[in-house]
């Protein structure tokens, strides 16, 4: 394991990492961009995965950046949004 990976695993299991919560109206998904130790280096990677969503169709795209711990699922379909 890379010593950034494995900084980006102990940041996240104590809940320092940055992670961009990212939900879409159409298809009405949450997704979780992350980690990432600083916020900047969060930022420098955002619009590429925002411009990536916009290109496959998603729509009303708003995010937020937080430090916090997460895990698996990363994708969150709601409303009964289905895969």
């Amino acid at each position: 394991m890379s010593p950034v990976r494995a900084i980006r695993k102990v940041g996240n299991a104590l809940g320092l990492a940055c992670w961009a919560k990212v939900e879409t109206s159409k298809p009405d998904v949450t997704y979780w961009f992350g980690p990432f130790v600083t916020r900047r280096s969060l930022n420098k990677k955002l619009p590429t995965f925002l411009a990536d969503l916009s290109q496959e169709g998603a729509e009303n795209i708003n995010h937020s950046i937080s430090r916090c711990r997460k895990s698996e699922p990363l994708t969150l379909f709601r409303s009964g949004s289905e895969n």
